[in-house]
């Protein structure tokens, strides 16, 4: 679903999502985005919409969806969790500004701070079409998974290459180790199998690179 649909669905001022569209637009296109850009929000969202429609959900929880989607990274200065809170910030204020109701608008920012750790109640459907689309990418054909990898990469620049790695190991055995990717059976068939294939593979080059001591 796209934004200003997914905003006059909840009631609010198509003219006034429109300037918040643009506002969204700009700020994923900032030069410092290597991979948390335009690009990756419109895929969970178009993820999300599936996975939403698949688990039932009303018109009104898929454009909760939606806006959620579209702005869980509009903050983005690789700074985790206060990019999310800054994100939800915004989502807040500018549904309030298109004259969204003020029981979405909570839920809206609700299911943007849920990506700080992935976590949310397992019975929340909305926040599992949202952070299962959001690790898609995990298991995506391996050209696009290693594109991600360098993006996130590039993005923390500003950590040398021997605290990148150690990090990046630490972050891919986390996820590893988890008994599912997915909240869902719906994105487990689809997407577990080869995901596990690509962060295997990554930590295995991380690895290897790792400097050897005598």
């Amino acid at each position: 679903m796209d934004w200003p649909t997914a905003i006059t669905r909840l009631g609010g001022d198509h003219r006034i999502a429109a300037v918040a569209w643009d506002d969204l637009q700009t700020r994923y296109a900032e030069p410092h985005r290597r991979y948390h850009d335009l690009r990756h929000v419109t895929a969970v969202a178009r993820d999300s919409g599936a996975l939403a429609v698949a688990f039932g959900l009303g018109a009104r929880e898929r454009a909760l969806v939606a806006i959620a989607a579209w702005t869980h990274d509009v903050v983005y200065d690789a700074r985790p969790g206060e990019d999310e809170q800054a994100s939800a910030a915004w989502t807040r204020d500018e549904l309030t500004n298109a004259g969204v109701p003020a029981a979405d608008v909570e839920r809206a920012g609700e299911l943007v701070l849920t990506t700080i750790h992935h976590a949310a109640p397992e019975e929340d459907l909305l926040a599992t079409a949202l952070l299962d689309a959001d690790l898609a990418i995990l298991g995506a054909a391996p050209e696009d998974y290693e594109q991600y990898a360098n993006g996130v990469r590039e993005e923390y620049s500003i950590y040398s290459d021997e605290d990148w790695r150690a990090g990046r190991a630490a972050v891919l055995e986390n996820l590893l180790a988890r008994p599912r990717l997915y909240r869902s059976d719906i994105a487990r068939a689809r997407w577990e199998g080869k995901a596990r294939e690509n962060l295997s593979n990554e930590l295995t080059r991380w690895r290897d690179a790792e400097p050897h001591h005598r």
